[in-house]
């Protein structure tokens, strides 16, 4: 397979549509991100890269950042995870109080921000440096020192956080938060503020594509079932409430975030990284969304 003419055949044909939709504005500092940056990166299970465009160029993963907690947590609460947090899609923008509320406190799924409070606070518990951990985490299973905090997008977020905040405080009075909350809003900011390119976010995906074990880390970082298990829940509840658009035009596990990436893997052939910062009205990327779907028509496969 000619993964570098795919790439580039996807990239020209995308730009060629001229997609076009909203950078997120609610977060400031990604509102100053030049719209036109698009850029792909593909890396196969030798660990080769193959890339487009702005593919080496950072930029902020924000939500994507939640396969990585939840990865961290995942062995060490297992079962015990599952009562605190639903696999279920959430149908509901992420960042809703009132399915919240009415669900009694037990969020959706660990995608959306209610989840991935939950998860952050799972690994508050775990962790002692949580931030320090999660970039080491980050950069060995990317096989690269490559992650970085930016401190000016997570400023802007601690500064327009009243509804993590209000959340936050919503799984405290139903008994889900064990940490002080100002402890668990200042890492999840910092991991929503992580900078990376496609070419290591790809890498650091590459372990759910290869049955849980890192070419790049060496290690078995989750077991066979429970990487199938994240790749389930990033193809149901990935995508906010369009997972079942984005199964339906692509078919492949992956996670968006509003700083306009998507990964996604190809189990047993490659993980993927896609970045355009215009975002549709449900809060993902035109651009990344639309290049996955001629990937896989052109490759003629996808999960199913």
């Amino acid at each position: 397979m000619d993964y570098q003419h795919l790439i580039e055949e996807v990239y020209q044909e995308v730009q060629e549509e001229n997609l076009r939709g909203k950078v997120a504005d609610y977060i400031p500092e990604i509102a100053n991100v030049d719209p036109n940056k698009f850029g792909i990166a593909l890396v196969d299970l030798k660990g080769n890269v193959f890339g487009a465009g702005d593919y080496k160029e950072q930029f902020s993963i924000q939500s994507i950042s939640k396969v990585h907690t939840l990865t961290m947590v995942f062995k060490a609460f297992d079962t015990k995870l599952w009562s605190r947090v639903n696999v279920e899609p959430s149908g509901d923008p992420f960042n809703s109080i009132a399915q919240l509320e009415y669900e009694k406190g037990i969020p959706r799924n660990p995608f959306i921000n209610a989840g991935a409070l939950v998860i952050t606070d799972a690994l508050c518990s775990k962790f002692e440096k949580p931030i320090a951990q999660l970039t080491e985490f980050i950069n060995e299973i990317a096989g690269d020192t490559c992650v970085k905090i930016n401190p000016d997008v997570k400023n802007s977020e601690k500064n327009h956080g009243e509804r993590n905040t209000a959340l936050a405080y919503f799984l405290k009075s139903f008994k889900n938060f064990n940490n002080p909350i100002e402890e668990v809003l200042e890492v999840y900011f910092s991991q929503c503020a992580i900078a990376m390119s496609c070419v290591d976010l790809a890498k650091s995906f590459s372990f759910l594509a290869n049955d849980g074990y890192s070419i790049f880390a060496e290690r078995q970082i989750l077991s066979e079932s429970n990487a199938r298990r994240i790749n389930a829940l990033m193809l149901t509840c990935g995508f906010y409430d369009e997972a079942g658009e984005f199964a339906f035009r692509v078919g492949l596990p992956g996670k968006s975030g509003v700083g306009g990436g998507v990964a996604a893997v190809m189990p047993h052939k490659f993980s993927i990284a896609v970045w355009s910062p215009e975002l549709n009205e449900k809060g993902n990327s035109v651009k990344s969304i639309k290049a996955l779907e001629l990937l896989t028509n052109k490759l003629e496969f996808s999960l199913f």
